[in-house]
């Protein structure tokens, strides 16, 4: 029988972390129809050894290198049984019956097709971090002339994040993030997965502005609720390097190309604006290092038709 849902783990350098989600996600959803598929990026510290020690009813596919993220979610569904894939971080720690939660709302309201929840700091407040509004020219302005960052609460100067979201009641959302992200899986099949243009960032964005224009309409669903550490895989220069990459990329795909040069230059201003204003105060200078790697983020992602196939090795035999 199959089960209602494959939830899907990508896991890279997170050993710990996951251990603690996949023991967070056995207690609190304890006889929910699932099942659980951990795809590792070619971890080194031990990941996948030790969920399949701990968790042996989790299936483990193991890659031979580091593929980013929506390609390696796209390895998972391959292998997935249910109706529904859930994406969820390794950083994630379920709050009560998140899988019962979707399932329930999705079986009520199937329309909507893509649904999200709730992500929330460790004191369970909302980080505001699950759902987004699409790209737009208005938010780029905002973003390099600073408006986004010193009216961060403001609707209209911070459109990006959508921080008048009442996250306490169902929503429609433009976006969702893939941290906690519930699908149909025929949907996903539909549209042919997370594209391989995106090494990481932005491919769930994406992925709902492809999955709404064949009709689905993204969900907010406040019962739905993990607590997520955040960025456990990756901090620092190297993530907001990562996630510039991931929008500039989705401005190659997404925008024509004269709307996607203006994109890509309002993006270039807010980081030179955050890097003057680190030298000036000599704080934040983590903007400083983004703006020295800008010809790497300026040029996005490689397309995906450059990029070697994805190789999956089969796991070590023990000594015993």
């Amino acid at each position: 029988m199959s089960p209602a849902v494959s939830v899907v783990i990508v896991s890279y350098q997170t050993r710990d972390l996951i251990l603690r989600a996949l023991a967070t996600l056995r207690t609190a959803s304890p006889s929910g129809s699932y099942e659980v598929v951990v795809v590792d990026n070619a971890s080194t510290d031990g990941s996948a050894d030790a969920v399949t020690a701990e968790f042996p009813e989790v299936r483990v596919v193991r890659l031979a290198r580091n593929v980013g993220f929506g390609r390696a979610v796209n390895v998972g569904a391959a292998r997935a049984r249910g109706t529904w894939i859930l994406l969820l971080n390794p950083d994630t720690e379920p709050v009560g019956d998140v899988i019962g939660e979707f399932v329930a709302y999705a079986r009520a309201h199937p329309e909507h097709r893509v649904y999200t929840g709730r992500t929330l700091h460790e004191d369970h407040t909302d980080d505001g971090r699950s759902a987004f509004a699409l790209p737009s020219l208005w938010g780029y302005v905002c973003f390099a002339t600073g408006l986004s960052t010193v009216f961060r609460r403001s609707r209209l100067f911070n459109p990006e994040e959508l921080p008048g979201l009442d996250r306490s009641v169902p929503a429609p959302v433009p976006a969702a993030s893939g941290c906690l992200l519930l699908l149909q899986r025929s949907l996903f099949a539909e549209l042919g997965g997370f594209l391989p243009d995106y090494f990481m960032y932005s491919e769930d964005i994406d992925l709902c502005h492809r999955a709404t224009l064949l009709g689905a309409s993204p969900v907010l669903v406040p019962g739905a609720r993990v607590v997520h550490v955040g960025g456990a895989s990756s901090t620092g220069v190297g993530k907001r390097v990562m996630l510039l990459r991931g929008k500039t990329t989705y401005l190659r795909l997404r925008w024509p190309r004269r709307r996607a040069a203006v994109g890509r230059a309002l993006l270039a201003t807010g980081v030179a604006v955050r890097a003057a204003g680190a030298r000036l105060t000599g704080r934040a200078g983590y903007w400083r290092e983004v703006w020295a790697e800008r010809r790497t983020w300026l040029a996005g992602w490689p397309a995906g038709a450059e990029l070697p196939a994805v190789e999956v090795v089969e796991p070590r035999a023990s000594a015993n």
